[in-house]
């Protein structure tokens, strides 16, 4: 049985303590002595040549302390994107300027044009209404195609398209695959798109800036998910500010589902701002703002196609897609469709042979970069509904199909034609559990109940795979980061017993305040409620890498795991020394070092009061105190799979879908705190069925954004998102972390959406409508509607 607090304990968060009771501190509740504030005067066109700006009659105004265009940002440099993608012909992408303010051009309706701060906010933005803009509105470009044709308008002009890259994967495949196709008994193809997305986190964008002249000191508060990154990214190549002169400080933090990675222009400003001004500098997104400045997620228009043999065996695999760039790189967005997406292609199955095509374009929309899955929910969107069409037109069961082209338990560690290697799992143990708890053989019944009703009920699946905590730094460093996905761990324990342990891993919401105390409090065998975890704050925390990517545990858990190893072993040579034994002789057992084979003791609280009280101490063999830090760089991704049932049932008079029961039966590997996982695999299917059912992000062919706020992108609500089951039974741990964990946090997000949308279309084929092979996404009422009247 798991302790009460350790590892496999279903503990409440300690952190929603503070959370419930309004005792939060977020960066809006950061206010500071002198604070002023800024507003962005934004574009409302496109696409435009700036022709001037004319900022006295703003500076004339009550309050107003400054207005700042590009002019004052001639010595910063660009937002740095932090990947390099080499192309499929050996270049490297094109890479444009990413200015502070803009430079000479707007490239999307939101890109800021200049800044004004001011005594309030209220005065800022007034003051911004009178700054006079000539900008020259030119033709914008927003269909990623229409974007590469020929005589296209140019998002910036000193490049030589629109084209940021041609990225092929694996190359060498190609012509195999080709072969493939030509010998293929059977084909299938699909053409789809996967929706863009805004991520809308509780809390929006905030940043506060503030300058110490007298030691020259930067401070941003801001809302972060790895505030280590942005203070590299802003200090080294932004504002040139050395790091140990920069403190970047993520307190609480409501929501990120990655669009709080990265680096924005706002932190820089606000940092940047604070020195001019010498005063503190506050900007605060509104959420009609955040749809225009913050990346979006997904936006791509693929065609997939599968080769099968005559016993349905998958041969080949084959893609192209188009991934929109927005406007400028992100920090990480040149990763997602290619590194995060490519290497996901062969999903759960034996498909000997895959070619990823995608081209990367420039459009005069918001960036996009990774939001909650980055790549593998497009990956897995792309093949599960491939596999699921197959299976209609050969008129077999689509669990069967996919039963029969699983990686089988006996064949891991499995070597896939998309350079990755999965270390282990068990596909038909998750499929059999997901079956189990939806009552599949059962369906016909609900089916004829429901059509007595008037009601077409469906029922679809998924599986899915995930790689997560990218790594390792060297391979990735050669696929072209610019950063190591390292973690690190610094583990202090007090001369009293307690502990406070500093991780490079950003909690937002993952409960990584409980967790990560439930691992140290299992590897010493004391009360977790004596280990407090400190994150956030670049002065307190060594160098690490944040959160995304269902990192959290495999990565800065690993690191916490090695930080804590170290202060045992030196914990044990201090009981050895008391106890008059050989280090090799200590043993711990809850909390408690005794001598092996005998009676004598020493517990826990003892033997750290030694480390700092040495009477009697070998100083010249060990030094006194008691804390460690580590780093761990895995050795690969890890790869959380599942199977995902998601039971519907629709409105043949209106199209609309309401969804009865959704199935979630994961492989996480080991779970340290089953509650948690639950809570992550819950708001991940949320999020999922929003992208299924809901959300779009929208523009005209202006460039203008027409869902730019909730009147107009529909968010899922409870109703939306009733009748969740949750299983995480079927385990194989991870082989090469201390932990044997997988990751989370991502999972219900890249699952679910396939799964709706062929519970869908099994809802209509049941009923005769075998006419509608694919809808995309949203499936909104109107479009289930139009599909099925052809």
């Amino acid at each position: 049985m798991p302790k009460d607090d350790g590892i496999g304990a279903s503990t409440k968060r300690r952190e929603d303590v503070r959370f419930l009771t309004g005792n939060g501190k977020y960066t809006d509740d950061i206010n500071l002595r002198g604070q002023s504030f800024v507003h962005f005067l934004r574009s409302d066109v496109a696409h435009g040549r700036i022709n001037g700006i004319d900022t006295a009659a703003a500076e004339a105004m009550p309050g107003v302390l400054k207005v700042f265009t590009s002019a004052d940002f001639d010595s910063a440099g660009g937002i740095p994107c932090g990947w390099q993608i080499t192309d499929r012909f050996g270049g490297v992408m094109q890479e444009p300027k990413h200015p502070i303010l803009a430079e000479g051009k707007v490239r999307h309706v939101g890109d800021p044009i200049a800044a004004v701060v001011a005594e309030t906010y209220e005065q800022a933005r007034d003051a911004a209404e009178a700054i006079d803009v000539d900008i020259e509105e030119l033709e914008a470009v927003v269909d990623m195609k229409a974007a590469l044709a020929d005589g296209a308008p140019k998002v910036h002009d000193e490049l030589t398209s629109n084209l940021c890259y041609d990225w092929g994967f694996v190359e060498e495949n190609k012509d195999a695959v080709n072969a493939a196709f030509e010998s293929a008994a059977h084909v299938v193809s699909l053409e789809l798109s996967n929706n863009r997305l805004v991520a809308n986190p509780m809390e929006p964008r905030v940043a506060v800036g503030d300058y110490d002249p007298w030691g020259d000191n930067h401070t941003l508060y801001t809302t972060s998910q790895n505030p280590h990154v942005i203070r590299l990214l802003m200090g080294a190549f932004v504002l040139n500010i050395p790091e140990h002169k920069l403190r970047v400080v993520a307190p609480d933090v409501g929501g990120g589902f990655g669009t709080k990675i990265f680096h924005y222009a706002e932190e820089a400003f606000c940092t940047y701002a604070a020195k001019v001004l010498k005063r503190p500098v506050k900007w605060t997104s509104s959420r009609s703002e955040a749809f225009i400045s913050d990346a979006h997620g997904r936006d791509h228009k693929t065609k997939i196609e599968l080769a099968l043999d005559a016993d349905h065996n998958f041969t080949a695999l084959r893609t192209d897609t188009y991934a929109n760039m927005g406007a400028y790189l992100s920090t990480f967005a040149p990763s997602v469709p290619t590194w995060l997406h490519g290497t996901l292609m062969a999903g759960n199955y034996r498909t000997p042979l895959i070619y990823v095509n995608v081209k990367a374009v420039f459009t005069n929309t918001v960036p996009v970069d990774a939001y909650r899955g980055a790549g593998r929910p497009e990956a897995t969107f792309q093949i599960e509904r491939l596999v699921d069409k197959a299976a209609r037109e050969l008129g077999v069961d689509p669990v069967e199909l996919r039963r029969k082209n699983f990686i089988k338990a006996d064949q891991f560690p499995y070597q896939t034609p998309v350079a990755v290697v999965y270390d282990t799992g068990n596909y038909d143990a998750t499929m059999d559990k997901m079956l189990e708890l939806s009552d599949y053989a059962n369906f016909d019944k609900r089916a004829a109940e429901s059509k007595a009703r008037g009601k077409l009920r469906g029922f679809g699946i998924a599986h899915y795979i995930e790689a997560c905590g990218i790594a390792p730094s060297n391979l990735v460093g050669q696929l072209g980061a610019r950063a190591g996905l390292y973690e690190s761990a610094s583990v202090r324990v007090n001369a009293t017993g307690s502990i406070s342990v500093y991780t490079g891993s950003h909690s937002h919401g993952q409960g990584h305040e409980t967790s990560f105390a439930q691992v140290v409090a299992e590897m010493i065998g004391i009360d977790a409620n004596s280990i407090e975890i400190h994150h956030g704050d670049t002065a307190n925390t060594p160098m690490g890498m944040g959160t995304y990517g269902s990192r959290s545990l495999a990565v800065g858990g690993s690191a916490i795991v090695k930080a804590t190893n170290k202060i045992i072993d030196k914990a044990k040579k201090i009981a050895a020394h008391l106890l008059e034994a050989a280090p090799e002789d200590i043993e711990l057992k809850d909390g408690k070092f005794s001598v092996a084979g005998t009676d004598k003791s020493v517990d826990w609280s003892g033997v750290t009061l030694a480390a700092y009280v040495p009477h009697n101490y070998p100083l010249e063999d060990l030094e006194p105190g008691l804390e460690e830090t580590a780093f761990y760089d895995p050795s690969n991704f890890t790869y959380p799979s599942g199977a995902y049932g998601c039971e519907i049932e629709l409105d043949p008079e209106t199209g609309k879908i309401d969804i009865l029961r959704f199935i979630a039966a994961d492989d996480f590997g080991n779970i340290v705190n089953p509650m948690i996982v639950e809570g992550q695999v819950h708001g991940g299917i949320a999020q999922g069925i929003g992208q299924a059912l809901l959300e779009n992000c929208v523009y005209d062919d202006q460039g203008q954004l027409l869902s730019g706020s909730y009147m107009d992108y529909a968010m899922p609500r409870a109703d939306d998102v009733r009748g969740f089951t949750v299983d995480h039974s079927c385990i194989t741990p991870c082989t090469h972390n201390p932990l044997g964990v997988k990751g989370c946090g991502e999972a219900g997000a890249i699952g679910s959406p396939p799964a709706v949308v062929n519970a869908a279309i099994d809802a209509l084929h049941r009923a005769g409508h075998t006419h509608v092979t694919h809808i995309d996404m949203p499936l909104t009422p109107s479009r289930v509607w139009a599909a099925m009247k052809g």
